[in-house]
């Protein structure tokens, strides 16, 4: 009577855990939770979740999102300010470089010599 049972018990106790969970490779899970301490620090960085994303593109979207949301969710919930970033060199100025059309060379020698 007790055998027949075992096998019933057996599927209870297992139904009630998460096996994914037990059965996932931690590097994962890490990775997962490196992703989302990113997006967490992007927001007391006072970084927008688009700079988060460009700045660590290896980095999951989801769960840098996630970290992002929740940590905006703590600041507001208690108050805090964010932190500005200091870490990061402001990028350098770009030249703009302007070349000359045939034209444009043309049109000086054209007014020297009188003609418009």
């Amino acid at each position: 009577m007790y055998l027949r049972l075992l096998p019933i018990a057996l599927t209870l106790l297992l139904a009630g855990c998460d096996l994914e969970a037990l059965l996932a490779d931690p590097r994962v899970a890490q990775r997962e939770a490196d992703a989302k301490a990113i997006g967490s620090a992007c927001r007391h960085g006072l970084r927008s979740i688009e700079d988060c994303y460009a700045l660590n593109e290896k980095a999951s979207k989801a769960a840098v999102f996630a970290g992002w949301k929740e940590m905006d969710q703590y600041m507001r919930d208690n108050k805090i300010e964010g932190i500005a970033p200091s870490g990061l060199k402001p990028p350098p100025p770009q030249e703009e470089i302007v070349t000359e059309t045939q034209e444009e060379k043309t049109k000086p020698a054209a007014k020297a010599s009188g003609k418009s």
